[in-house]
């Protein structure tokens, strides 16, 4: 397995874990109030377009520590 194949995947495994975490994360508030009635299927489709926003964003974030700590011990 070449380097590039490894960085692949474990930026895919990042990705989705983080999504998963940001939409499992998104179900403890309360929206009720702000949805209304018969727009069950928009909320739905707005809670997933946010867990990936979100997981996406702080899965970078990681990955990039991760690659500046690497660069910062190579230079060392």
């Amino acid at each position: 397995m070449t380097l590039t194949t490894l960085q692949s995947l474990i930026a895919l495994v990042s990705h989705i874990f983080f999504i998963l975490t940001a939409f499992w994360s998104l179900q403890a508030i309360r929206t009720d109030t702000l949805i209304r009635k018969y727009h069950i299927p928009q909320a739905r489709t707005l809670y997933i377009l946010a867990a990936i926003a979100i997981g996406y964003t702080v899965s970078q974030f990681f990955l990039e520590f991760i690659l500046l700590i690497q660069q910062l011990f190579f230079f060392l």
